[in-house]
């Protein structure tokens, strides 16, 4: 295959996953809005409502970025090059973003636990660090990676990233980050046994919203080890079939997912059959427990509070 057809294959496949990454974004966009408005904008305002609406639309207009960015339509060279450092800028703080939700998740399954919050960001402190270095590293130096415009036919140009060194760099980033993902995991999976042998020795079901939090932290720990090994492979200059198909996993499932794991819990409460439930959304508790036990359940602190 020569250079000029190599050059209209790239550019074919970057328009084809384009669109498919903009139909997915957009659709997930309006599946879920309607319960947006439901449980953000007519509801009390809270800590989780903020970052759900940071992940959203910060996540949604990185997913249109990176779905126009190199082809779609035609960027100037210089501009696209500040697009692409604003890109994988951003991903960095999307999933910094993503690891400050599960903090907060797990803040509250260790009912409100100063030691376990000062704990777990005393730790995700240096990970924010990592995280700017190797975006310095990787992405910001042009002896590492640069952009160059590629004329395919006459007035069809488009933007291609280049880069300049192994993967090994951002392999090595990863380790530490995968870390602190597997003591959010153990932590969470912690947390789950102890509740549910307490619960057993009640004869209770186990709450809903504990298992659902510590199912979102094993789903989120094995998504963000998949980014990062895509990460990796960035880097090892694969085909252009395989490249493709790793940007769209990349720039769809982490700005999809992490959003629905934050409504998901809202609208299972909203559709929960409560014995009773708090008034306050920010601090919705549902007590699922026969009645008899409900004086029990408090006073063992079996009570598990959603804060939102």
């Amino acid at each position: 295959m020569s250079g000029l057809e190599q050059s209209l294959y790239a550019l074919n496949w970057n328009n084809y996953i384009a669109v498919v990454i903009i139909t997915l974004i957009t659709y997930e966009y309006m599946l879920q809005f309607e319960k947006e408005v439901q449980f953000v904008w007519e509801r009390q305002w809270s800590v989780m409502a903020y970052l759900y609406l940071v992940v959203r639309y910060f996540g949604f207009a990185l997913a249109i970025i990176c779905a126009v960015w190199g082809g779609l339509f035609y960027i100037p060279e210089a501009p696209c090059y500040g697009l692409f450092l604003f890109m994988q800028w951003g991903f960095s703080v999307y999933f910094c973003l993503a690891e400050v939700v599960l903090i907060w998740r797990l803040y509250v399954l260790y009912n409100q636990s100063k030691l376990i919050l000062y704990v777990l960001l005393g730790f995700f402190l240096p990970v924010v660090a990592l995280y700017i270095a190797m975006d310095i590293f990787l992405w910001s130096r042009p002896s590492a990676m640069s952009v160059q415009e590629i004329t395919t036919i006459p007035n069809t140009k488009y933007c291609l990233a280049s880069h300049h060194i192994g993967p090994m760099p951002a392999i090595y980033a990863s380790i530490p980050v995968i870390c602190f993902d597997i003591l959010l995991v153990v932590l969470a999976i912690t947390d789950l046994r102890k509740h549910l042998k307490e619960r057993r020795g009640l004869k209770m079901k186990p709450n809903t919203y504990v298992v659902m939090i510590v199912r979102y932290h094993v789903i989120y720990f094995i998504l963000n080890l998949a980014s990062q090994i895509i990460m990796a492979i960035l880097w090892a200059h694969p085909s252009t079939v395989v490249l493709k198909l790793v940007v769209l996993y990349k720039d769809t499932v982490p700005l999809i997912i992490v959003p629905r794991f934050i409504i998901s819990i809202w609208d299972t409460h909203a559709n929960d059959s409560c014995m009773q439930a708090s008034m306050a959304f920010e601090d919705c508790v549902c007590w699922t427990s026969p009645q008899q036990l409900e004086q029990l359940e408090i006073d063992s602190s079996e009570l598990r509070k959603e804060v939102e």
